[in-house]
């Protein structure tokens, strides 16, 4: 089994070296000739605007937005019609909507361009595919996310400890990740939909402060006290490894999580978020994973200590 970890672990490398290789080497060229075409498509639009005059396009488009705001009216008014409403009261407009938005002509100017990661070609594919089923079985995709993810860490935690290879930690790690999938996807959806304030700076800050001093602490606790019990440990034993671990995991969360929470926040739509912090979490639950093998073999160490100290003052 320890050779199946080193392989494990070596895939992972090459797995990762070659992502990184293959963004810095091809995606990245490819981004910057995409957008020096984009550029000379731009100026080239504008050149025929100017060349052929804005104002005849610009006429011709009015009058085709006026026949189309004439439907809608008529169908509006046969709506009314059928529900017996006057007919000949006069539509309301919406206080948000003006004629100078609605009669707005497309032009380069106006029309906003891509996101940099809705250019990632197939890796945009995949993610706008992991959205959907995001937005369609949230829940079974979170739990799906959090196996995949525990699974990962926990294999990868396991070849840093340089021993043997144990499959019910493995099994252990899967059964609380599958437990904690659906409390941190509401968690997280409730911090997006609260402390949304004016200024967008002090919202993102309201809410990285409130995940570290709320939801860490309590996740951590979770984590750590889930794997003693499973591992058969005593309440007494479960509080000690939470006393060692749960602290120092903490402290260390505020040096990565700030700042990708706030990163999430800021440029990430709802459904693309667990896939980001899914990859982030792939290495801090490893080394979460590693902070519990080592409470572990403290542990054990100190039962040994305390047994090798009972034989001999029975000797």
């Amino acid at each position: 089994m320890a050779f199946l970890t080193r392989i494990v672990s070596c895939t992972n490398f090459v797995v990762a070296s070659s992502a990184l290789a293959f963004q810095v080497g091809v995606l990245y060229p490819w981004h910057i000739q995409l957008d020096k075409e984009f550029e000379k498509l731009r100026t080239e639009h504008l050149r025929v605007l100017k060349a052929i005059g804005e104002r005849p396009a610009e006429s011709a488009l009015r009058r085709h937005i006026d026949l189309l705001r004439k439907q809608r009216q008529r169908r509006m008014h046969s709506t009314n019609r059928g529900n017996g409403a006057d007919p000949n009261a006069p539509v309301k407009r919406p206080l948000s909507t003006s004629p100078r938005t609605q009669d707005q002509v497309p032009t380069p100017n106006n029309v906003p361009t891509l996101n940099f990661w809705q250019r990632l070609g197939p890796f945009t594919r995949v993610a706008q595919a992991y959205a959907r089923a995001q937005r369609k079985r949230p829940y079974v995709t979170q739990v799906c996310t959090s196996l995949f993810i525990y699974l990962c860490s926990d294999i990868s935690a396991q070849s840093m400890g340089g021993r043997d290879y144990d499959p019910t930690r493995t099994a252990r790690s899967l059964l609380i990740g599958s437990l904690s999938s659906i409390p941190s996807y509401h968690w997280f959806v409730w911090l997006s939909e609260s402390f949304n304030y004016p200024s967008r700076l002090l919202s993102i800050a309201t809410k990285v402060v409130v995940n570290q001093i709320c939801f860490t602490p309590v996740f951590n606790t979770y984590f750590f006290g889930m794997q003693a019990l499973l591992s058969g440990a005593t309440l007494a034993e479960t509080w000690e490894r939470i006393v060692h671990t749960v602290p120092v995991s903490c402290v260390n969360s505020c040096k990565l999580w700030p700042a990708v929470t706030a990163f999430s926040f800021a440029f990430l739509p709802l459904e693309y978020r667990p896939v980001f912090g899914g990859v982030i979490a792939v290495g801090w639950q490893t080394y979460l994973s590693y902070l519990n093998r080592l409470a572990e073999q403290r542990v054990a160490a100190k039962a040994e200590g305390l047994q090798a100290a009972g034989i001999e003052v029975a000797a």
